[in-house]
């Protein structure tokens, strides 16, 4: 499927509102994270609402079961579409964030389990005490989240053949780091592209930077989105 989310990591509410003006006639998914969530609160994601678009709230809930749980319930409750947690948080935290998310809304959100960030490569890991490959603690994580009855999981593109391989061909991947263009500055440590994000069958890729940075984000947006579709009818996904 790979159909895009388009990342908007900006500082304030007004360059988010500039920026859905310009891109929502393109695309209809967007992601709220940290950093506008925290500056803006829930009016980032009405704002995206009231211009007919879906949010994957990308702020990573990583606490107690309970305290998990509690904030997936009023993330359902502000109608986000998709949500996630980080899978490191454990078999039980994420059992209660799915049950949270279900149990406060008649539509419940996605609720993904985040593993391996794509900014940690294998020395990153290492700092933290994981000895495993990126790869293999990342399949470790999208079991434990398909136990706890998460939807899917966010993990790299190199990761999203072997996750469906384990887990199930309807387990979602959402690919963050996903780059049709080289982006200066960049911090992500495992990306990829396109064509490999169709070719590995990720169901979903977020894509910041580039638009985000370029001269003309709804046409940056558009040509993302035509080289999804191209690759999809060539590919034959």
């Amino acid at each position: 499927m790979a159909e895009l989310i388009v990342a908007l990591d900006v500082a304030d509410l007004e360059a988010a509102k500039r920026l859905l003006d310009q891109l929502r006639p393109v695309v209809c998914n967007f992601k709220v994270g940290s950093q506008l969530f925290t500056a803006a609160g829930p009016q980032a994601v009405r704002e995206v609402h009231a211009r007919g678009g879906r949010v994957f709230l990308d702020l990573k809930f990583h606490d107690i079961p309970n305290t998990v749980e509690q904030a997936a319930a009023a993330a359902a409750r502000l109608g986000v579409w998709m949500l996630n947690v980080h899978a490191c948080g454990g078999l039980e935290m994420m059992r209660r964030a799915a049950q949270g998310a279900r149990r406060a809304s008649e539509a419940p959100p996605v609720v993904l389990g985040v593993t391996a960030l794509t900014s940690a490569d294998e020395a990153t890991l290492q700092q933290v005490g994981v000895r495993e490959p990126p790869q293999a603690y990342t399949l470790r994580l999208a079991r434990l989240a398909r136990q706890a009855g998460m939807d899917g999981v966010v993990c790299s593109v190199h990761e999203v053949a072997s996750v469906k391989e384990v887990c199930g061909p309807d387990f979602l991947t959402v690919v963050p780091g996903v780059r049709p263009r080289e982006v200066s500055g960049d911090d992500q440590a495992r990306t990829g592209g396109l064509r490999e994000a169709v070719q590995t069958g990720a169901d979903y890729v977020v894509v910041g930077r580039p638009i985000l940075l370029s001269p003309d984000p709804a046409a940056a947006a558009r040509t993302t989105v035509e080289a999804l579709e191209a690759l999809r009818s060539r590919l034959g996904r």
